[in-house]
């Protein structure tokens, strides 16, 4: 089954923890994978190599870039993205933190002890398949932002956790209301 220009007319969310490759320097500079290739997150999702390809291209054609917000609120932008490109494994990004930006100052401190480690997407599905599992296949999405957030999806890109793993159900269970709560702000 194939679904175009998607059935979610709302912007969309995929998060994912930080990993060992993204950092923090003194610099406020922040670098690492916002999103994998391949990857189902908890809600099923898998995005495909080159999703992010003809919406990198509108953004470099318009002079536009890709926004850094905090928690997906776009009242927060934090810092920048410097370069937004996809390889083999996803979409890489390279930013910085803005030091005069109390918020950023708050993530750069929040990331340093461990309690934030997460990037999110917000996005729009442009084209997207469904396969027999009832999985979507993410072949085109409308970038828009990357956040700094404290609860990731991809479980596949967590740091090493500090006592128990999270319950997958729990993450499900999440995810769920979090799809509820953004589909019941989209009729607003």
């Amino acid at each position: 089954m194939q679904v175009e220009n998607g059935n979610r007319g709302g912007l969309e969310h995929k998060f994912r923890r930080f990993s060992d490759d993204l950092a923090l320097g003194q610099d406020l500079g922040i670098a690492g994978y916002a999103s994998f290739f391949g990857a189902a997150d908890q809600g099923g999702d898998i995005v495909e190599p080159g999703a992010y390809a003809a919406s990198l291209a509108r953004l470099a054609a318009e002079g536009r870039q890709v926004k850094m917000l905090w928690q997906h609120d776009p009242a927060q932008p934090i810092g920048l993205w410097d370069e937004v490109r996809e390889d083999a494994r996803g979409l890489f990004v390279k930013g910085r933190l803005l030091e005069g930006v109390a918020r950023a100052r708050e993530a750069a401190e929040l990331i340093r002890a461990g309690a934030i480690d997460g990037l999110s997407i917000g996005y729009r599905t442009r084209r997207a398949t469904k396969d027999s599992k009832g999985q979507r296949h993410l072949h085109e999405l409308e970038l828009w932002e990357v956040s700094l957030v404290t609860f990731p999806m991809l479980p596949s890109a967590r740091l090493g956790a500090k006592g128990d793993a999270p319950d997958p159900q729990d993450l499900r269970e999440l995810a769920r209301t979090l799809r509820g709560a953004r589909q019941r702000l989209a009729r607003i």
